[in-house]
Parts: C-alpha cells; sequence; structure tokens
C-alpha cells in the first residue's frame, strides 16, 4: 500500500490539535506514537490506520473521557478512542492494534442524562495507552421476535426493558441498575434478584456475535462454537469483543408486590433466605445488611417480590414459617414498570446531592452458604454506616446450577449448591477522607473470605492483587482460560484493565 493511498483513506482518525485538527494517518513503530500525514512524509516505520466506516480520535478532551470510570477509584487515558461505524471496523482495528502492539478494550459509556461513563469500578474497562471502543455507536435493536431479541451490544438494559415491554415481553434475570450496556453487564455477569430463578443476565443469552482478538468476526451460541461461547460470556472481555447478543425474553406481568422483612437475628434471616428460595415462593429476591432503626447497629432485611397480573399473590402463603420481626414488614404494591425502573429517582436523588461522581470502593463477593455464619459476623463488627455513605450492603442466595458460564467464578467445592452474594455497595459523602480505609476493607474482607472458600465478582476494587491470585481465583479453570486467551487472543490485544496476567 503506498503512503499517498494511505493519507487520502475516508474516515481516517481525527487528531488532538483543536483549532488544526491535523489528522492523523498512521502509527509510528520506532516513536510508538501517532503521526500526522506531514510527519509521514519524512517516511520510516509507518503503519498507516486501515480504511473505517467510523473514525479513530485522538482529541484530548475525547480521550479524557475514557480516562476513568464509575468507580472513580483508577485513571488512565487511551492513545485513541474508536467510534465504530460497523463491526468490521471492530476488526480491522483489532488487527491494526496487534500488528503495532496496541491494546484496546470495550468501553460501554452508560448512563442518562449525558453522564455516560465505564460502570467499571477499578479500571476493567479502561486502556491506558491504547485504543478505547466507544460502544454506545452499537446501539441497534434489530428484532424482538417471539421471547429473543437481537441486539447491538451496545444497546442498555433499559433500552431493550422498554422495547420489549411495548409487545408485552420482558427482559430477565437483569440487575437493578438498567442503564447498562448489554455488552458490558454479559461480558462480566450481572447479577439481581432473580438469579435464583435464571441464573446471572448473562445465564439469558442464547447467541453472540463477536470479534476474537486475532480479528475474527465470529458467531458462538450454545451449538455454534460451544466452547467461545462458554468462555465469552462472562469472560471479561479476555477473548473477543462481543458486538451482538440474543436476550432471552419472557411475557411481562403487570404488578409487583413487594414485601420488605427485617430480622435481628442473622441464622433466622439465611434460614427464611434459603426456605424462601428453596420453596419457590417469590418471583425476586434480595437481602440487605441494614441499620437498625435506632441506629444502635446493624440488622438485616429480606426483600421478596412476586409479580403478578391477573391472580392476586397469597401474602399468608408467601410469609408462613418466616421468622422475621413481623411488625416492622413493610408491603407495598406497583406496577410492574414501576418496580423495574424503581432505582431511576435514587439514581437523581444520588445525583443532585453530590454522590455520584466521589469515588466508589464496591467490593462483591460470592461465598458458599455454610461459611455465611462464620463471615458476615467479621463484616458487622468492621462495618461503620460511613464506610457505605448512602450505598447498602448487598446479601442474598442463589443456586449454583443456575449459572452455566465457567469464567464466573464461583466456589470450587460442588457440593455446595447454595451460595450467597455479598457486597458494599459504597456510595461515601463527597471529600470522604477514608477512601483509603474503605479500600483497606476491602482487601481485609477479601483475604478472611478466601480460606473459606469464596470467590470475587471481578467488577470490585480489590487493591494489590497479584498474577498468584488471579490464578488462585480462576483455580481449576485456570489453565483453560490460558489455552482460551492464547487461542483467541494470542498477543494479549484485549482488554488488559482486568490484570489478570500482569
Amino acid at each position: 500500500m503506498s503512503q499517498s493511498n494511505a493519507i487520502s483513506r475516508r474516515g481516517v482518525l481525527k487528531g488532538a490539535a483543536a483549532t488544526t485538527a491535523a489528522t492523523i494517518v498512521g502509527w509510528s513503530v520506532a516513536n510508538s506514537a501517532f503521526v500526522t500525514a506531514a510527519q509521514a512524509q519524512s517516511g520510516g516505520g509507518i503503519s498507516p490506520v486501515p480504511a473505517l466506516d467510523g473514525v479513530l480520535e485522538t482529541y484530548s478532551a475525547t480521550a479524557a473521557n475514557f480516562s476513568k470510570d464509575f468507580g472513580e477509584l483508577v485513571t488512565g487515558a487511551p492513545r485513541a478512542v474508536l467510534r465504530p461505524g460497523s463491526v468490521q471496523d471492530i476488526s480491522r482495528i483489532i488487527t491494526w492494534a496487534r500488528r503495532n502492539r496496541l491494546t484496546l478494550a470495550m468501553n460501554g459509556q452508560s448512563g442518562t442524562d449525558g453522564d455516560l461513563e465505564s460502570h467499571s469500578s477499578y479500571g476493567q474497562a479502561l486502556v491506558p495507552g491504547g485504543i478505547a471502543v466507544d460502544q454506545r455507536k452499537l446501539d441497534r435493536i434489530h428484532y424482538i421476535s417471539g421471547n429473543r431479541a437481537w441486539v447491538d451490544s451496545g444497546v442498555t438494559i433499559r433500552q431493550l426493558t422498554e422495547a420489549a415491554l411495548a409487545q408485552g415481553l420482558t427482559t430477565v434475570g437483569v440487575t437493578d441498575y438498567l442503564h447498562l450496556s448489554i455488552g458490558g453487564v454479559i461480558s462480566v455477569g450481572g447479577i439481581g434478584g432473580q438469579v435464583q430463578k435464571v441464573g446471572l443476565f448473562c445465564d439469558t443469552v442464547e447467541a453472540i456475535e463477536i470479534v476474537t482478538g486475532t480479528g475474527e468476526i465470529l458467531q458462538a451460541s450454545k451449538t455454534t462454537r460451544p466452547e467461545l461461547f462458554a468462555a465469552a460470556v462472562a469472560g471479561a472481555g479476555q477473548f473477543g469483543i462481543i458486538t451482538k447478543a440474543m436476550i432471552k425474553l419472557a411475557p411481562a406481568p403487570t404488578n409487583a408486590l413487594v414485601m420488605n422483612l427485617f430480622y435481628d437475628d442473622l441464622a433466622a434471616f439465611t434460614a427464611d433466605q434459603e426456605k424462601i428460595m428453596v420453596e419457590n415462593r417469590v418471583s425476586h429476591q434480595e437481602g440487605e445488611i441494614v441499620r437498625k432503626a435506632d441506629d444502635s447497629g446493624w440488622r438485616y432485611k429480606v426483600e421478596a417480590v412476586v409479580y403478578w397480573t391477573t391472580t392476586v399473590p397469597d401474602q399468608s402463603r408467601i410469609l408462613a414459617d418466616l421468622r422475621d420481626t413481623r411488625t416492622d414488614i413493610q408491603i407495598a404494591e406497583m406496577s410492574y414498570t414501576d418496580w423495574l425502573f424503581r432505582l431511576d429517582p435514587i439514581e437523581a436523588f444520588l445525583k443532585e446531592n453530590g454522590f455520584w461522581t466521589p469515588p466508589k470502593p464496591w467490593l462483591s463477593l460470592v461465598l458458599p452458604s455454610s461459611t455465611v455464619q462464620r463471615f458476615i459476623p467479621s463484616v458487622v463488627a468492621d462495618l461503620q454506616p460511613s464506610d457505605l455513605g448512602v450505598g447498602f450492603s448487598g446479601l442474598y442466595p442463589f443456586f449454583r446450577s443456575k449459572l452455566t458460564h465457567p469464567f464466573f467464578m464461583l466456589p470450587e467445592n460442588p457440593r455446595d449448591e447454595k451460595l450467597w452474594l455479598f457486597d458494599l455497595l459504597r456510595f461515601p459523602f463527597p471529600d470522604d477522607p477514608n477512601l483509603q480505609r474503605m479500600l483497606d476493607q476491602n482487601r481485609r474482607l477479601y483475604d478472611l473470605a478466601k480460606p473459606l472458600g469464596a470467590k470475587r465478582y471481578t467488577v470490585g476494587a480489590i487493591p494489590g492483587m497479584t498474577p498468584t491470585e488471579w490464578k488462585a481465583h480462576f483455580g481449576g479453570q485456570y489453565s483453560k482460560l490460558l489455552d482460551l486467551k492464547r487461542r483467541y487472543d494470542p498477543d494479549r490485544v484485549l482488554t488488559p484493565g482486568q490484570r489478570f496476567f500482569a
């Protein structure tokens, strides 16, 4: 390819100078830097930018928008941002990045009201010095047919939910917060109050289109390239960039009965949570560690929700034999749509009062049921109200057998069929001086949980993770992880922010 042809190709990269906007035409291997057309005239080791349907940008303001995430704890600006005009653009840029030893990561840029950001919490989707791919450019719902939808990975769960509801359908297995890109969520898992029924949100995926770390555009499902499908979904972006997904839907109910039950005794709380789950009493089930009404300490809450359309739920049957403090029960009825979108006013409150943008040291762990009674007392002994700010601590069970993807790591003993999610989803007060204490607490609790068989959910913020610890995290799956990485991303181009290998 001649240099003049490379310079004239459409859709090449837009340059960084705010007023002159010099066009970048290639990458200097010798200098590890992008070069302009004028610089390219000197020749020597220039790798031309491929022709694109979209654009590749190096504006400093653009890079800054992709230099941090929701956690606000880790920063690192990319050298460039790809605004893809097609899936082929992602393939071309991955191939080009691989040839020039650049790294690349998809960035969901989720959120509302123009507040768009990666919703990783510890730099997992960042790519310092590499190329960030703006997932929001992949935003088409291709079709909804029967009980499934074929969508671009940049479509948010909220957008798909609204489109599905218009046809009398609903997404299932969803996260509580819906303004997240589908590609981002299914790349890490996605947990919510229907995990007991259908698994993670990623377990409702029936097929994907993916661009691997070698630039191949492939289709994968349980019957087509099943090994790639199993690994890439909840594979933390290590084997490819998911560009489309087929999502399972279900008929939408019209109403939700919401019951909040309170417990002062941990043993009664955990036993009732598992009873509700095993006996299939509700449609949605979560739980929390919450402050007592007089702020004298911690207690526990079960959030039990029954969806319905024509048959009013029998509250006496649902609540039979439970050992909650019945005088404190809270019961409300609302439309199913209002229930799905219940966090929107909470998000508005957080933004209006300055809680949305400060650093947020989140922690998420998966525990064997048999260890909850040992682990949680240590948590509540260590946890101060200020450690959460206006956030919350989740605590609820699910079945191992409902989760189907191998790299969402679970406690390794297969006899532990009942597992528990434990969360510290912190929203600290603005300018809180104790962020390091919170990070240290995350590390301390993780170190306490590991000998109990716990695994971490990769979206959290745990400082100081070493390659040896990541190897232990993946346990018996580690050799498979390496084999698939060598096969689908042999030059380790993709999603370096997870730091599994560094």
